[in-house]
């Protein structure tokens, strides 16, 4: 579990042009698709899967997203995300959302995720632990982006932050290989710019 300050995250947000597509809506859990993709790359291990009695590490960064629907929850499946442009990103998961609200979803949008997000910001959950998703070795939970007292310099002062919790497969990751992935994100989140431009 790790907590990180959102500032950056809901700058880019904001400072997001939206002019290349006015009808995409660019949300956090866009920008954290994305921003987690491209950390996968280099924490193959944690976008491994496990398949019996084998360690499959995946050449391909394919994101299951969690999504609500009227009887549970069902994870369809953004690919490529470590390549995809953002509006591509906004504009499948906004596609995939609405699909599968509607029960339309086909076979082929749930297959071949590697690596899986829940995201509970927008019900107020402020951390959770999701369940792994087999084949997936791991799953990352999501929560609110709040204000919240941190020290920043030695000083008191509020910040907008959120809580992240890893939940893996220890035969595929152990703690310290999912820690190294936590620490890495949460630097990227810092800079999204850097990742994201």
């Amino acid at each position: 579990m790790k907590d990180a300050d959102a500032s950056a995250l809901n700058r880019f947000r904001s400072e997001y042009p939206t002019a290349q597509d006015p009808s995409v809506r660019l949300t956090h859990t866009d920008l954290m698709i994305a921003l987690v993709a491209r950390t996968l790359v280099r924490h193959p291990r944690v976008n491994a899967s496990w398949a019996g009695d084998n360690l499959i590490e995946n050449a391909e960064v394919n994101i299951a997203l969690a999504i609500a629907v009227e009887d549970g929850v069902i994870a369809p499946v953004i690919p490529g995300a470590d390549t995809a442009s953002l509006t591509d990103i906004a504009a499948r998961r906004n596609d995939l959302a609405l699909r599968a609200r509607a029960g339309r979803l086909r076979p082929a949008d749930l297959a071949g995720g590697t690596f899986a997000i829940s995201n509970l910001g927008m019900f107020g959950v402020d951390a959770f632990s999701a369940i792994i998703m087999p084949p997936q070795a791991a799953i990352l939970a999501i929560g609110q982006i709040a204000d919240r007292a941190v020290v920043v310099d030695g000083e008191i002062a509020i910040r907008p932050m959120l809580t992240m919790t890893l939940s893996s497969d220890h035969r595929v990751l152990d703690g310290a290989k999912a820690a190294a992935f936590l620490r890495d994100l949460t630097s990227v989140l810092s800079e999204p710019s850097l990742c994201l431009t």
